[in-house]
């Protein structure tokens, strides 16, 4: 496993392939006031590629290219945070998106631990360390146990895709997950223009 650290944008002519996971790493939960720090992606093959946001949020025509491609698959855990975070740093709606946290909820209804580090202990049989969650994530100079937090984060995602499905197709839920992942863009924008809490599908 190797992390490879760039600043504002992907390099020229890196391809990540048509499955790439994706994770964010902000300085808040809320995306309209924190802004984003880092975004961290994976095709799958055991390295991570890590863009590190400058707070003037410099151009990223590679990284925005990637996101807006409708033949490249975004994969995330927790997509609507996600999405919402690079939606609003750079003006861009991800798609097509699937996300490991919303199969997780249709076919494991017997829990409500939908956690990443949970799915992977009990899906694909890895154990990753939280510690540096809360960490500075707007620091100009990152440490190595930060970086390889970032990545745990993805390395495993498309195992734990490949795991989902199968019990997504198992339970007859996988055209339901899509249509949810499908929303998932549109969920992120209205999250971004105020209907978090209260959601506009409530009573």
């Amino acid at each position: 496993m190797a992390n490879h650290l760039y600043r504002d944008d992907l390099p020229d002519g890196l391809t990540l392939g048509p499955v790439v996971a994706i994770d964010c790493e902000t300085m808040g939960l809320i995306p309209r006031r924190d802004r984003l720090c880092l975004i961290q992606m994976s095709s799958g093959d055991g390295n991570c590629h890590i863009v590190q946001v400058s707070p003037d949020r410099a151009p990223a025509p590679n990284l925005c290219r990637m996101l807006a491609d409708p033949n490249v698959l975004k994969l995330f855990h927790f997509g609507r945070f996600d999405i919402a975070a690079l939606y609003q740093a750079f003006n861009i709606v991800c798609a097509p998106v699937w996300c490991t946290k919303i199969a997780s909820k249709l076919v494991r209804t017997f829990t409500d631990r939908h956690g990443l580090k949970y799915l992977l202990h009990e899906m694909v049989g890895v154990d990753i360390s939280k510690h540096q969650q809360q960490s500075d994530w707007g620091a100009t100079k990152l440490t190595s146990a930060q970086l390889d937090y970032a990545a745990s984060d993805v390395l495993y995602l498309h195992k734990l895709k490949a795991v989902l499905e199968a019990r997504l197709d198992r339970e007859g839920r996988t055209d339901i997950a899509q249509a949810c992942f499908d929303f998932l863009p549109t969920r992120a924008r209205l999250d971004l223009a105020g209907w978090a809490e209260p959601d506009v599908f409530a009573h």
